[in-house]
């Protein structure tokens, strides 16, 4: 995975294979643009394709973790991205709208969704609109006490068009999402908290220890089980009982056979920790 400064962003990576992704443009409040949002998917694909890579951290610099998609970001005046050739930033007509969202906005978030590492979102600050899906497209979420949570589309006549009313449903259900989305809500991280939108609050000086040892805990965990255990809780939820259990199967056929179930009866039988991820050790 390729570390360095991308376009509105910054990557490193710290032993045992923890990626962390911060967002750092305070002065925009970590607003998107087309090129950022490219960049982001580009940086996930090379994630998912190392296997070095284990969980994936996204925080912001400053005061927001990512306050929505930045209107002059999408100007042509501003650098692209670092990575690839200048893209259009669509929006100018009702086909240019489509595509930008299908093939860039909400390709974003289904990259994070497809991902088989664990994520987390740090929220840090403010995450209102692409910022708030995104986080929800995580697989966790630890909020900062300053935090506040949105999606406040309506206040411009917008719809949370790059899939955040999906992640909303599948996090509140429908009633209360109906009334997040048309009450316009911006909601504290403690109201966050109590919605189901966040895993836990803590104060922001404990952000990103929190997060970090979250990290590494996970980060120790049978890669393989979880990685498969990820993608068929996610298939689940659009799968009827029979089919999940036909889905948890095949990958069971895979997991049982691997070296870290191996480890994990025998450090069972001798009553010690187990040690998983050999095998990575080994590349």
């Amino acid at each position: 995975m390729q570390e360095g400064q991308f376009t509105g962003f910054k990557v490193s990576t710290e032993p045992p294979g923890i990626a962390w992704i911060e967002f750092n443009e305070p002065e925009r409040l970590n607003g998107m643009s087309i090129a950022k949002k490219r960049d982001l998917i580009e940086v996930l694909k090379q994630a998912q394709m190392d296997n070095a890579v284990r969980v994936i951290i996204f925080i912001g610099e400053g005061r927001a973790f990512c306050a929505g998609d930045d209107l002059k970001g999408y100007s042509a005046e501003l650098p692209d991205s670092k990575l690839l050739p200048r893209i259009p930033p669509g929006h100018d007509n009702a086909l240019g709208t489509y595509n930008s969202l299908r093939h860039i906005s909400q390709e974003l978030n289904l990259t994070i969704r497809k991902l088989d590492k664990i994520t987390i979102a740090a929220i840090n600050g403010i995450a209102i609109q692409t910022g708030l899906s995104l986080a929800l497209a995580c697989d966790f979420k630890i909020a900062a006490d300053t935090a506040r949570l949105g999606s406040a589309t309506l206040r411009f006549g917008l719809l949370p068009d790059e899939g955040g009313h999906y992640l909303l449903l599948e996090h509140l259900g429908l009633a209360k999402t109906m009334a997040f989305l048309m009450n316009k809500t911006i909601a504290s991280a403690s109201e966050a908290l109590e919605l189901g939108l966040v895993n836990e609050v803590v104060p922001l000086a404990q952000l990103k220890k929190r997060v970090s040892d979250l990290a590494l805990e996970l980060s120790q965990g049978p890669q393989i089980a979880m990685r498969m255990l990820k993608r068929s809780l996610y298939q689940a939820t659009s799968m009827s009982f029979e089919q999940a259990c036909e889905d948890i199967a095949t990958r069971t056929a895979v997991t049982d056979h691997h070296a870290d179930a191996r480890e994990g009866g025998s450090s069972f039988r001798e009553k010690r920790s187990p040690v998983f991820n050999r095998w990575l050790e080994d590349e």
